[in-house]
């Protein structure tokens, strides 16, 4: 039987989902509110906006949009951060499709074009 290295033994393997794996309750909407708050912040870089101007247009005051941008996500929907980027110009299409196994549950993610 071949030893283990000390780097082997130091790390465990996760999944795809860093909040499943940190414990987070209700990790795979953690991920989605991370995933739409990570292409916020990018068209908030891309177009140079500062946190003061997104104010009038997102309706969000500059304290929530600084903590939402630092990963905080308590008391916005996954709706909210779906208004934000269609007020960013940005098109969003909810598609419903019935899993393979009938008797599965569901999932929820999302796709950026």
């Amino acid at each position: 039987m071949k030893a283990r290295s000390r780097e082997q033994e130091s790390h465990t393997h996760g999944v795809l989902n860093v909040y499943a794996d940190l414990g987070y309750r209700h990790p795979d909407r953690m991920l989605i509110k991370a995933q739409l708050v990570s292409k916020i912040a990018d068209l908030l870089a891309e177009r140079r906006i500062t946190q003061a101007q997104v104010k009038t247009s997102l309706g969000i005051p500059q304290p929530m949009l600084s903590k939402l941008l630092r990963g905080q996500f308590h008391g916005f929907s996954e709706r909210k951060l779906v208004n934000c980027l269609t007020q960013l110009g940005q098109n969003a299409q909810i598609v419903v499709r019935q899993t393979l196994d009938h008797d599965e549950a569901g999932a929820v993610s999302v796709t950026f074009e």
